[in-house]
Order: C-alpha cells, then sequence, then structure tokens
C-alpha cells in the first residue's frame, strides 16, 4: 500500500497521515501485519508519501477497493480563519506476488543509498542503510529504509519494484485497465472514489457504489468493513453484467 498526499498542500499532507493511521488502524482489527517501509514526512505536518508491506489472509482482495483518490472537506486547522477546505490523497494498492517470472536488467536501474530517517534503533543516522531503486525505463520508484541492513532494504525494495513493474506490464496489455488497478487519476477534484465530508456536515461516500454513513469519526477509526463489502458487491455485479 502506498499513500501520496495530493492538492491541498499541508492540508493534504496531514490528510495523508489521517490515512495512514486510519488503515492502521484497520489491519490492528483485521489481524493484518503492517510494516513501513518508507516514509516522507511533511514540511509542516502530515506525511508526504507512506509506502507500507500488509500482510494477512486475502488481504489483497480485501484492500483492493481502496486504490484510487480519496478526498477530504473540513475545516482547515492550518489557517487561521479555519475556511472550509478541500484535500486529496491517493491509495495505491499492489500485490506482492511471489516468484514473479521478471527479468530486470541492472542497467536498467538507478540505485542510490541514503541514511535512515525513521525509528529503527542505533543504525539510523549513523550508516546509510536506505536504498532507493528507480526503473528508468518505466520512472517507477521505490524506496526502503526499514530494515537493518543496506542489503535487506535492497532485495525488500527490489521485490516491491518487481510487483510494480510486473502490475504495469499487465496493465498495458489489459484492453479494459480497471479490471487490474483501476484508471490512475491525479489526485485531485472530480477523480475521487470516496469522500469524507466534516464539515458542515459529516458524512463519508463511495462514489463507485453509492455506499454512505454519517458516521465519519467511526469510519476515520478504522471501520472499514461496510465500504470494503459494498466494493466487493458492486464489483461482482459488474462482473456478472459484462
Amino acid at each position: 500500500m502506498t499513500i501520496k498526499s495530493g492538492a491541498g498542500g499541508t492540508d493534504a499532507q496531514d490528510w495523508a497521515e489521517m490515512l495512514l493511521k486510519m488503515y492502521l488502524r484497520y489491519f490492528e482489527q483485521k489481524g493484518f501485519s503492517a510494516v513501513i517501509v518508507d516514509k516522507s514526512p511533511g514540511k509542516e505536518a502530515g506525511i508526504k508519501n507512506v509506502e507500507l508491506q500488509v500482510k494477512g489472509n486475502f488481504a489483497y482482495g480485501i484492500l483492493r477497493g481502496e486504490h484510487g483518490i480519496h478526498r477530504l472537506v473540513r475545516q482547515s486547522p492550518f489557517n487561521v480563519a479555519k475556511s472550509r477546505e478541500t484535500s486529496f490523497a491517493g491509495v495505491e494498492i499492489v500485490p506482492l506476488i511471489p516468484d514473479i517470472k521478471l527479468e530486470i536488467s541492472e542497467k536498467d536501474l538507478k540505485i542510490d543509498t541514503f541514511r535512515a530517517g525513521g525509528p529503527g534503533g542505533q543504525h539510523v543516522n549513523t550508516t546509510s542503510s536506505a536504498v532507493r531503486i528507480t526503473h528508468l525505463p518505466t520512472g517507477l520508484t521505490v524506496s526502503c529504509q526499514n530494515e537493518r541492513s543496506q542489503l535487506q532494504n535492497k532485495q525488500l525494495a527490489m521485490e516491491i519494484l518487481k510487483a510494480k513493474v510486473f502490475k504495469k506490464q499487465e496493465e498495458e496489455r489489459e484492453k479494459n485497465i480497471s479490471q487490474i488497478r483501476g484508471e490512475k487519476k491525479e489526485a485531485a477534484f472530480g477523480h475521487q472514489i470516496r469522500s469524507y465530508v466534516l464539515h458542515p456536515y459529516t458524512m463519508v461516500k463511495d462514489h463507485r457504489t453509492g455506499f454512505s454513513t454519517s458516521d465519519v469519526n467511526k469510519v476515520l477509526a478504522g471501520e472499514l468493513d461496510d465500504f470494503v463489502k459494498s466494493y466487493l458487491e458492486f464489483n461482482i455485479a459488474q462482473k456478472e453484467n459484462q
């Protein structure tokens, strides 16, 4: 799972962190394990992006409906007027497939090392253990700083990168991209899959299924099962109608 802040500046970065907390609570409820592989803090608050490795029974099937743009409407806590602001964050879900038959040439990779900047023990900020790998033909980039050694970070980053490259290739082979991961949209107006409204009323609505609830606090506390179920039922109905 990757969460990236979109349009909305500091509010969007704060919103990305709110989504991270929401999903971590949901994972805990489902009994999923989640490890933060890489995290980039916002300039004033929140996060620019975060990458997580999530493990659990049917984790990808359950989470694939979360892929897309999430929109927040609220009174901004970051300006004196507390004006109503709209913020966006993008969520990407990619399955890590064991033993992917995909060869990536070393010449197609740019590998950078840097000092890890988050929790992790005494090694943090003392050695260049963090790794960033860029796949030059596609521009896909993966960073990993969670593991203790540079080798371990490189291995995990390559595993994630292979999954992303593999999925991109699958998309290109499919006429209907939405069958794989949904269309990739800019994190801005008009592209959201779900809206979270905190002001002037409260509502969370999935724009694909039409399912909604007024209990925003419950949703942000990780109660996502109703939205997951509604999307799965919607997806099944869509396939039956094809």
